[in-house]
């Protein structure tokens, strides 16, 4: 018996129309102004992280349609998206709306540089995830509820006692407490608070008048000069 060796035939390169290549890059464009100028500059007003946003998009689009387009090998292009995470931004932390932004910037990008795509599916993603990123961060939906690290100036051991204060020190319904750090040398406590804002309690700080709070502010014992 002979075994033949055949080497594989080679796959057609699929048919891009050059009208959905540039209709995609388009929404692509719009959509990820959108998300910037319309959904993350107004909510959470960080200027910085426009241009990040704007680079990054640009940046995946042009990459993934110039791999899509290119006789390039498998492992070339993972190397390249292998770069993107590696890149840690060392300038200041991000909170999880902003990677959540982020992501959406870049999942943009992908769907834009990408050319096999149907145009119709493409559309409709971009439209699904500015839909999502519009209801997830609205300040109209939960917008009461709160997460915070506080520290109190007392020692606790126990989630009940320190729940108590922290309801009365907020103002709010505290749904969960976890004790962080507790320091008895100091005598604090570092604790990490869920809570939802009550529309008709009032913070303690908020609610001391200046009168009281000069009232109960001690005489300091050293004077300096003032800064």
């Amino acid at each position: 018996m002979e075994f033949i060796n055949r080497s594989p035939e080679p796959r057609p390169d699929p048919e891009v129309n050059p009208v959905s290549v540039f209709l995609l890059i388009a929404a692509d464009l719009v959509a990820i102004c959108t998300l910037v100028f319309g959904l993350y500059f107004p909510r959470h007003r960080r200027r910085d992280m426009i241009v990040a946003f704007l680079a990054i998009n640009v940046g995946v689009m042009g990459v993934t349609y110039a791999m899509a387009t290119a006789d390039v090998s498998l492992g070339f292009g993972l190397g390249i998206f292998a770069v993107l995470s590696i890149i840690r931004l060392r300038s200041t932390e991000m909170g999880h709306e902003e990677i959540a932004y982020y992501f959406t910037a870049i999942a943009l990008g992908l769907l834009g540089g990408f050319p096999g795509i149907h145009a119709g599916v493409g559309l409709s993603l971009m439209v699904v995830m500015l839909v999502m990123m519009t209801l997830g961060d609205s300040p109209r939906i939960l917008g009461r509820y709160r997460t915070q690290q506080i520290m109190l100036d007392r020692a606790m051991t126990s989630e009940s006692e320190a729940r108590e204060e922290l309801e009365e020190l907020l103002g709010a319904t505290v749904h969960r407490v976890r004790l962080v750090k507790t320091d008895l040398v100091q005598q604090t406590t570092l604790c990490d608070v869920r809570y939802a804002i009550d529309s008709d309690a009032t913070p303690r700080a908020a609610g001391v008048s200046f009168t009281e709070a000069a009232a109960h502010t001690p005489t300091p014992v050293t004077v300096g000069a003032p800064r």
